[in-house]
């Protein structure tokens, strides 16, 4: 597979959806997680990422305006021991709640399915990164309908217990803009994990559409010791 410039994959289309990508850094230090959201509607759009103390939630910028909380109110990233979770909806929640019960998390995927936001049928995207006595190792995972026919979810994990210095995988909802929007295809993208935390951010941040683009959360966690830098960016400030 080829090794992509990601600047290059988020500029190339206006809306590839939610993204979650993860790899580590080009000096090797550092797992590497980034999620983002976008938004087409005006109730999307009115989004902010806020800390928790074991992640982020997602929060209406302005409560009156807030429509309808459904698939965008939720916590993406939640950490549980050693694992950060990160996912593009309320499923962080039923990982975090079947791992802690002792389930793997591809198990605990196999309860839920893709959004019920017909005719999209958003799929549900997760990652989860293992840090633990200076090694890391990561899997992500894709539930989408049978190319939008709902009477069928399939079920995709993709696992990395050897990843590369300077290398990650990035996992996205939507293959672009549409109506209905095509879901995503084939196996997570192979991109270029490059420069410090802050250099990363700014290069997630600044190529996804300036229209669409709503919040960014990006985490740097030292695999020596375990200790986790971050970065959140909202457009609504």
């Amino acid at each position: 597979m080829r090794l992509n410039d990601l600047g290059q994959l988020l500029g190339s289309t206006s809306y590839p959806g939610r993204g979650i990508v993860i790899g580590t850094s080009d000096d090797g230090k550092y797992a590497v997680t980034a999620y983002f959201i976008m938004g087409r509607s005006v109730n999307s759009r009115n989004r902010v990422f806020t800390a928790t103390d074991d992640g982020i939630k997602t929060e209406a910028f302005d409560p009156s305006k807030l429509s309808d909380p459904h698939l965008i109110i939720y916590s993406p990233v939640r950490v549980l021991g050693n694992d950060t979770i990160v996912t593009n909806g309320d499923q962080t929640d039923t990982i975090y709640e079947l791992m802690s019960a002792g389930k793997t998390f591809e198990e605990a995927l196999r309860t839920r399915e893709f959004e019920d936001d017909a005719p999209n049928y958003t799929p549900r995207i997760s990652g989860i990164m293992h840090v633990k006595n200076g090694k890391f190792s990561y899997e992500m995972s894709i539930l989408k309908s049978s190319d939008g026919n709902p009477d069928s979810c399939e079920r995709f994990t993709y696992q990395y217990f050897q990843p590369l210095k300077g290398e990650g995988r990035f996992i996205h909802t939507y293959m672009g803009d549409g109506n209905p929007l095509p879901s995503f295809a084939g196996e997570p993208e192979k991109v270029v994990i490059e420069g410090d935390i802050d250099s990363f951010t700014k290069t997630v941040w600044d190529n996804l559409n300036e229209d669409n683009k709503v919040s960014l959360f990006v985490r740097f966690i030292d695999i020596a010791t375990g200790e986790a830098d971050t970065r959140i960016v909202n457009k609504n400030v």
